[in-house]
């Protein structure tokens, strides 16, 4: 028994979706999530630059106990996750896995829209899992522009909102997608526009933070992790910006259960 808690670490609020599904999975665990939120959007940004600040947050919430880390930002998984694991090997760490391989294996249309961010896209682990699992199907990759920024400024329910995700979306509807991926933890916020959007089309929208949760799941039980049953879970937020983030990294966390 490990009553640690488990540390969720995303570039603002998106990974606060993972965070969700672990507590759904684990409610008797601690969770300390850390919402970098000064730097935040990664999508962009140069690959070391990334890395540098994936490390800063992953060995914050090392330092806090933790005894698990998930990486729940797909930009940081692509661009650090294996310098993270050499890094800090004494502790388990997840990353984001492209769900693009349920959604080729799911797919009736031969036709997969992907949205992510433009880092997460021209990553190893996508392009490799795409390969692997794409032959023969039309995989339609599109960057969703302005979404972490909608996210970030609470303005997911804002006819913006709805603009921006159907500009992106309806292209790939046109062309045949019947599963669309989302490859950012801020997208699920977006989830209510996106189902809009699609309408009564047969479309299926593959979120990878269920199976994110299943997997630290495993990985508690494997190394012997798990709180005991007495444990009473705490829940911290920690942040990179000021203390008025920190409140709505918390408020939202709440808001999202």
């Amino acid at each position: 028994m490990n009553n640690a808690p488990i540390g969720v670490y995303d570039s603002g609020l998106g990974g606060l979706t993972v965070w969700r599904e672990i507590r759904h999975a684990l409610p008797g665990e601690s969770l300390v999530y850390l919402g970098d939120g000064k730097n935040c959007p990664y999508g962009s940004r140069p690959r070391e630059e990334i890395r540098r600040l994936a490390d800063e947050a992953v060995g914050r919430l090392v330092e806090a106990g933790c005894k698990l880390v998930v990486v729940a930002c797909n930009t940081a998984t692509a661009a650090a996750i294996d310098f993270l694991r050499a890094k800090y090997a004494g502790v388990p760490i997840v990353g984001m896995e492209p769900a693009v391989k349920p959604a080729c294996l799911a797919t009736r249309s031969r036709v997969v829209g992907v949205l992510a961010t433009e880092r997460s896209l021209d990553g190893d682990l996508f392009r490799h899992t795409a390969a692997k699992y794409g032959e023969g199907i039309e995989v339609l990759t599109v960057p969703g522009r302005g979404f972490v920024e909608l996210v970030e400024d609470d303005r997911e329910e804002t006819p913006e909102a709805e603009a921006c995700v159907r500009a992106v979306v309806e292209p790939m509807l046109e062309r045949g997608a019947d599963q669309i991926v989302l490859g950012c933890t801020h997208y699920p916020f977006l989830l209510p526009v996106l189902r809009r959007v699609i309408g009564t089309r047969e479309v299926a929208i593959v979120d990878p933070s269920p199976a994110v949760a299943r997997r630290v799941v495993q990985l508690l039980d494997r190394d012997g992790l798990r709180a005991s049953p007495s444990h009473r879970p705490t829940f911290g937020f920690l942040t990179f910006a000021d203390e008025a983030y920190r409140r709505r990294l918390e408020q939202k966390a709440q808001a999202s259960l």
